[in-house]
C-alpha cells in the first residue's frame, strides 16, 4: 500500500448545487496513488463478504491498516467545516461493491435511502463515496428529495421492508430494478457522474442511491466491478 500521504495534500474541494437548494462536495484526484489502493482491493478478492447488516446491494471488503484513520484525518481537516457538524463521535469506512442484478434486489432496495437511520438527538452524519473504477458508466451517485407528506414517505419505507416484491408493486407502483429517476414519490435533484478517484461528501440525511443505469455491467471481481471507498462520520451538531 502506499506510503503517506495517503491523500493529495493539496486538495480542490468544489462545492456542488444541487436542486431544492442541496448541495455535496467533491474532490477530485483525491489519492496520491489511486491505483494502489484499488490493486489492494483486488488482491483480496477472496475476502469480500455479502453485506448482510444495512441495505446495500452489494459486497463489502475492509480496509488495510492505515486507510481509515487517513480518510478520518481528511474529513477532519477538509470537509467537516463545510456541514453540521462541532466534534466527531464516530467514524467508519470499507471498500463496497454493488454486485446485486435488479431482480435480487428487495423493493427496500428500488428506493433512494439516508444514512441517517435511528441517529440520536444532536447528531448528523456525513457520508462519502471514492470511486476506484475507470469505467463511469458504472454509476455515480443520485440525490433525492421527497414529493409526499412524510408521513407516506415514512409508510413507504414500512411496507418496502415489510412486503414481498409484488405486493409492494402493486400498492405502490414501482417496478423491481435500481432507482435512478424520480417517480411519484420522489424527485431527483442531481447526479454527480463517476469518475476515478473521485471522492463525493454529502449529508447522510440527504436521500441517495447509486445510479446504476447499467446493472448489466455490474461484476463482483474488484478488477472488473463498480470498486468504490464509502465513509461514514457522526457528529454532534453545531451548538445553536
Amino acid at each position: 500500500m502506499p506510503e503517506l500521504p495517503w491523500f493529495n495534500p493539496r486538495p480542490q474541494v468544489e462545492k456542488i448545487d444541487l436542486e431544492a437548494g442541496a448541495c455535496c462536495y467533491v474532490v477530485d484526484d483525491v489519492l496520491a496513488q489511486p491505483e494502489r489502493v484499488r490493486e489492494w482491493a483486488i488482491t483480496q478478492r477472496a475476502q469480500w463478504q455479502p453485506v448482510d447488516f444495512n441495505a446495500y446491494p452489494g459486497t463489502y471488503l475492509m480496509g488495510p491498516d492505515g486507510l481509515q484513520q487517513a480518510m478520518q484525518s481528511f474529513y477532519l481537516q477538509h470537509i467537516k467545516r463545510h456541514f453540521d457538524a462541532r466534534r466527531l463521535q464516530h467514524a467508519h469506512s470499507r471498500y463496497a461493491m454493488v454486485t446485486l442484478a435488479p431482480e435480487q434486489l428487495r423493493p427496500f432496495q428500488w428506493l433512494c435511502h439516508s444514512d441517517d437511520f435511528e441517529l440520536g438527538p444532536g447528531l448528523s452524519v456525513q457520508a462519502s463515496v471514492l470511486y476506484l473504477f475507470d469505467d463511469a458508466s458504472l454509476g455515480g451517485t443520485s440525490f433525492y428529495q421527497p414529493l409526499k407528506p412524510m408521513r407516506e414517505i415514512r409508510q413507504l419505507f414500512d411496507d418496502s421492508v415489510r412486503l414481498k416484491g409484488p405486493d409492494f408493486s402493486e400498492r405502490y407502483g414501482i417496478e423491481p430494478g435500481f432507482m435512478t429517476d424520480s417517480n411519484a414519490y420522489f424527485q431527483r435533484v442531481g447526479t454527480v457522474a463517476a469518475r476515478f478517484n473521485r471522492l463525493v461528501f454529502y449529508d447522510g440525511g440527504m436521500l441517495h442511491s447509486g445510479q446504476i443505469d447499467h446493472p448489466e455491467r455490474l461484476s463482483a471481481d474488484p478488477a472488473q466491478g463498480r470498486l468504490t471507498y464509502n465513509g461514514f462520520f457522526t457528529c454532534r451538531r453545531n451548538a445553536v
